[in-house]
């Protein structure tokens, strides 16, 4: 069964990181409540920059309950509680090689849309406290995915996720990771990303630039 097993919010904060003063929205706690989804987020979560971060495209951040195991392995001084990510979702059931960009969930009355893995920056590190970390997390694949909200509503810890429909292209949250970090050559996988509807401009360009440097060698 897919559930949603935490739901974590945190408003942005300063802290310090390498002797500067850095505004971050990273730190996620979970809550117990009920919480209504928004078109760009939670209620009582927020992002501190707004350029690269949050936005109907990424209102709501997944992340496998799964993944956390592997984790703990690797870090074992680590506590991992729930959020710790910076997911807004602790989901059971959902993992990368296994959802569509495209796919679309309902939780209640919220309607949902898978729209593109998590790219980590920076201030993951600071949220772990180790600036190896945005490495490690983009090796592993383990990335999560965003959610765009179709139909606003609540949520709670708990509730059970219903997969909606299935999007006919066939194209992964972990096919879009490979294809950005050029792990594979896949000249007709990345003209069809070029063509996802779910997947933001920003990355159907990107793709498409890579479709034409690679045309040109």
């Amino acid at each position: 069964m897919i559930r949603l097993t935490s739901v974590n919010v945190g408003l942005p904060r300063d802290v310090i990181w390498k002797g500067k003063t850095i505004k971050t929205g990273i730190f996620k706690d979970p809550i117990s409540a009920r919480v209504m989804v928004r078109s760009l987020n939670l209620d009582g979560d927020g992002q501190a920059d707004l350029t690269v971060h949050g936005g109907a495209d990424k209102a709501i951040y997944v992340y496998p309950f799964e993944h956390y195991d592997y984790w703990r392995s690797e870090l074992p001084d680590t506590e991992l509680t729930p959020g710790i990510f910076g997911e807004n979702f602790t989901v059971t059931g959902l993992q990368e090689e296994d959802v569509n960009i495209g796919d679309r969930f309902q939780i209640g009355a919220v309607n949902l849309i898978v729209t593109q893995p998590r790219m980590p920056c920076y201030k993951l590190g600071i949220r772990f406290g180790r600036p190896d970390m945005v490495k490690r997390f983009l090796d592993s694949r383990r990335t999560g995915f965003y959610f765009r909200v179709l139909q606003e509503g609540e949520v709670e810890a708990g509730d059970a996720i219903e997969q909606t429909s299935r999007d006919s292209n066939n194209i992964t949250v972990a096919d879009i990771t490979r294809l950005y970090v050029r792990e594979q050559t896949n000249p007709e996988l990345l003209r069809r990303a070029t063509q996802l509807e779910a997947l933001p401009a920003s990355w159907r360009d990107y793709f498409q630039e890579q479709i034409l440097r690679q045309g040109k060698k």
